[in-house]
């Protein structure tokens, strides 16, 4: 049976007047990772092969001013992910360590967490702590400790890390390994979310892909509907295809969808030359999201006779409302 599960996923951290430079925090201070995502066997749409379902995008966690919570002022760390603000993360730092305070949801509501939630305590192996809380109806109850330090190799460069490890196990089982580096912030986290049986549901690694450094603001993507068209279930977006591709995939990702919003993505002709006459449908095929970042692909696989090669486009609906069209040219 499947848990509620609360990840709580890498907050980074930030400094005060009051504490020792662990990271740097100019406003704009920008951090780029790689995020793989993962789903386990028995949480995937039927059918969907863990190549298919396997998710790698650019994230980015960026400074983006300071937000004032019952008095106290905070600084303000955006996800970026995807072209969305999946979240923001308002933090603290004291002689105690690197905290928590709030989060505030893609959706712009703010969960306060009381008591503050630890992101990174004092920096010397064997160190831990217990966090308990009440998040709506559910108790959460994690253990933290700082359990070694380790050379770690990035794209970003080598690092020696202190290596923190948090297991969760109310309401539902997660463990997190974070690796952070004073003055650089965390170059690698992993999350690992289990069922009661311990079968997997979900995992997401971070790995940071250049040191930290002030960068403008990315373009916020206000669409309900992110949307993109490739020969790969896992890769860049194309509008150019070669014939001899196997499989054609529609990508999509919601941001802020309703539960059991209707996701209908229609493949359509536009210009095949005699082969179809002019803004033929070829297929289509309709989903349910079931989150509000919900996401998906569909799959047309290459034709007995092959890809008539030609202009085709790729709508994509949400509700019956058109959301976005990705032009793609199949080639000889």
């Amino acid at each position: 049976m499947k848990r509620f599960v609360i990840a709580f996923t890498a907050c980074l951290p930030t400094m005060s007047i009051f504490a020792a430079p662990i990271v740097p925090t100019d406003d704009g201070m920008t951090w780029r990772y790689k995020m793989t995502e993962e789903t386990g066997e028995g949480f995937r749409i039927a059918g969907v092969t863990a190549e298919q379902d396997q998710l790698q995008l650019p994230v980015i966690y960026r400074r983006s001013g300071a937000r004032d919570v019952d008095g106290k002022s905070l600084l303000a760390f955006e996800m970026h992910r995807g072209g969305l603000v999946t979240n923001t993360d308002l933090l603290n730092v004291d002689e105690n360590g690197i905290t928590c305070l709030a989060r505030v949801d893609q959706n712009g509501e703010v969960t306060k967490l009381n008591p503050p939630q630890m992101i990174v305590p004092p920096l010397v192996k064997g160190t831990s702590w217990d966090y308990d809380t009440e998040l709506g109806n559910a108790k959460v109850h994690q253990h933290g400790s700082v359990v070694a330090e380790e050379d770690v190799d990035l794209a970003a460069g080598k690092f020696r890390a202190f290596k923190i490890h948090i297991e969760q196990t109310e309401p539902g089982h997660m463990i997190e390994d974070r690796w952070f580096v004073k003055g650089v912030g965390i170059v690698k986290d992993v999350t690992t979310t289990r069922n009661d049986d311990g079968d997997l549901i979900k995992r997401v690694t971070l790995e940071l892909q250049e040191r930290p450094k002030v960068a403008p603001r990315p373009e916020v993507n206000t669409k309900k509907l992110s949307a993109s068209v490739s020969k790969e279930a896992v890769g860049a977006a194309m509008n150019e295809i070669g014939g001899d591709a196997e499989k054609i995939y529609a990508r999509w990702q919601g941001n802020g969808l309703r539960k059991g919003a209707k996701v209908r993505v229609v493949w359509i002709a536009q210009n095949i030359g005699d082969v179809a006459p002019p803004d033929y449908t070829i297929d289509e095929a309709t989903t349910t999201a079931t989150a509000p970042d919900s996401r998906g692909q569909f799959t047309l696989s290459r034709p007995e006779g092959g890809w008539a090669p030609g202009d085709y486009r790729v709508e994509f609906y949400l509700d019956d409302t058109l959301i976005d069209t990705v032009k793609v040219k199949i080639l000889k």
